[in-house]
């Protein structure tokens, strides 16, 4: 029994797309390389809201416990997270403790009664297409190193997710589709 060698003519349309099929795998690969490297990093989880473009992230990325999420969500905290509100406003690392005097409607304290006791909110980019994070554990307060190392990995996923018109259809698709994935994880 022989082996069949199918034989692929290699002009520039299929160079093209090789390029762009790798391109893509490249991008998609390393994002989840640093989404599983941030997971590492943040015992309790984290919310990373990129290129935020008037309230609207592009992408969401979100590892919270299932409940915590649900009770941010129906009790609106989005409007007042002194982490959200700050990151708006600011570029940088601040903690939860350095914010927690404009934390009127206790936010914070509900992260902490499930589970969320210390948390760093990280912000870049540009006004108009800022990326607003939050990162928590339950132990400690973040170290600086932590911080720094922390803040690095949100960088480069700020600028792999930079221009949304620049990324390729399929890599948009695909890029939404890890976001929802890793908001809505499965039990799989």
């Amino acid at each position: 029994m022989g082996h069949r060698t199918k034989t692929i003519a290699w002009d520039s349309v299929n160079h093209v797309n090789y390029k762009a099929s790798v391109n893509l795998m490249t991008g998609q690969a390393e994002i989840k390389a640093k989404l599983r490297t941030l997971q590492g990093l943040v015992p309790s989880g984290y919310a990373l809201a990129l290129h935020v473009r008037y309230t609207t992230p592009t992408f969401l990325f979100q590892t919270y416990d299932r409940e915590w999420l649900d009770y941010y969500s129906q009790h609106g905290f989005v409007m007042t997270d002194p982490a959200v509100h700050w990151g708006f406003v600011n570029r940088g690392t601040r903690t939860w403790a350095e914010l927690a005097d404009s934390d009127s409607a206790g936010v914070f304290k509900a992260a902490a009664d499930h589970g969320l006791n210390y948390g760093i909110a990280c912000a870049m980019g540009e006004q108009a297409s800022p990326s607003i994070c939050a990162f928590a554990r339950s132990d400690r307060e973040f170290t600086q190193a932590e911080t720094d190392e922390i803040m690095g990995h949100l960088i480069e996923i700020h600028e792999l997710t930079d221009n949304l018109k620049a990324l390729s259809p399929e890599t948009a698709k695909a890029l939404k589709e890890m976001s929802i994935f890793y908001t809505h994880p499965t039990n799989d």
